[in-house]
């Protein structure tokens, strides 16, 4: 396996991960019927999560 293809496999290891983090946060905030805090364009914007299934 060569350098490049370690390098695409970490990658997409990575973003598995991230992936799975993000669906465990919107779960866990729709458990305990919280709101969900983001950044978008420098303005902080409160998301209900239940809109983002």
């Amino acid at each position: 396996m060569t350098t490049i293809e370690k390098q695409i496999e970490q990658k997409n290891k990575i973003l598995k991960g991230l992936e799975k983090a993000y669906e465990n946060l919107i779960q866990f905030k729709i458990k305990n019927n919280s709101v969900l805090v983001i950044q978008k364009d420098d303005e902080i914007i409160k998301v209900d999560p239940k809109t983002l299934k």
